[in-house]
């Protein structure tokens, strides 16, 4: 992985943690432990999934550029049914707190998408490879 994709990617999951940590102490105060539980789990599912996402789609436009934006669409689309499936799936579990679970995954997600933006939009990436210079042979 090239090190402005290692910068596009921490510039996504750092945000994303510090909103977990955030969710996982308002979650501590309103619904104690286990809410801190549910939100732990959840911004570590949320960076997971995204995170794995990312290196998948920065793989994708390396070998096969043709695909990149079909395979975004793509991606994106099954993440978000991935989390809804958590969603549904741990709704009535007693391990932790759904709600607060619930919540900040889709907090987190949102943080996510919204980082990963920003740091594409900062980035300076090259449209065109330029040539190398030297001398012709």
């Amino acid at each position: 992985m090239r090190s402005d994709d290692v910068r596009s990617l921490l510039q996504a999951a750092v945000p994303t943690a510090a909103v977990g940590a955030v969710a996982a102490i308002v979650s501590a105060v309103v619904a104690g432990g286990k809410g801190a539980l549910g939100a732990v789990v959840a911004t570590l599912i949320v960076i997971l999934f995204m995170g794995i996402g990312f290196v998948v789609l920065q793989r994708t436009a390396r070998s096969l550029p043709h695909l990149f934006q079909a395979m975004g669409l793509m991606l994106y689309t099954a993440q978000i049914l991935l989390l809804f499936i958590f969603v549904a799936v741990f709704k009535d579990t007693t391990l932790f707190h759904p709600k607060a679970f619930a919540i900040t995954l889709v907090v987190a997600t949102l943080v996510w998408i919204g980082a990963q933006t920003r740091a594409h939009m900062k980035a300076k990436i090259l449209y065109v490879e330029p040539e190398k210079s030297g001398p012709k042979s």
